[in-house]
């Protein structure tokens, strides 16, 4: 089992929206999920700074760096950040994710996953911080190596 599936099998608690709930968290780390333009991005308002992103890898790093820019962008940044540290991880709600997120991204996921958009926000709500920390071990996003290593 790869990295990326012990972080999804550790975080995204059972039951029948277990699978649903870790498609649309691979979906979401896709490179270019998050970039589409058809969505306007929110406007940006001043988080706590976070470690640097690094090389962008593509795949899975991108995707975290992507991520991560889109919760800095809507306001969200201490909440990533807190998911990415080694402290505490910080609760968000399911509304504010899926402002975080947006409406086409959310559409989009809920509709790939086979489910409906409140199931996806509040599955994605209570396993991404799960599914962040797990992916940043040492506190930061990791590099391309380390995910290669893994």
């Amino acid at each position: 089992m790869g990295f990326f599936d012990n972080a999804i099998q550790d975080a995204v608690p059972g039951g029948s929206l277990a699978k649903p709930i870790a498609i649309a968290i691979g979906a979401l780390l896709l490179k270019n999920m998050l970039t589409r333009k058809s969505e306007p991005e929110p406007a940006p308002a001043p988080s706590p700074s976070l470690p640097p992103l690094g090389d962008d890898g593509g795949g899975l790093l991108g995707g975290l760096g992507d991520l991560v820019s889109k919760f800095e962008r809507a306001g969200q940044g201490g909440t990533i950040g807190s998911w990415i540290g080694s402290g505490q991880n910080q609760p968000i709600q399911p509304g504010q994710l899926g402002s975080t997120l947006g409406q086409t991204t959310i559409s989009d996921l809920a509709r790939q996953a086979g489910v409906s958009e409140q199931d996806l926000l509040n599955g994605l709500a209570q396993a991404l911080p799960g599914v962040i920390d797990k992916l940043t071990p040492r506190g930061r996003l990791p590099t391309a190596e380390e995910l290669t290593a893994r």
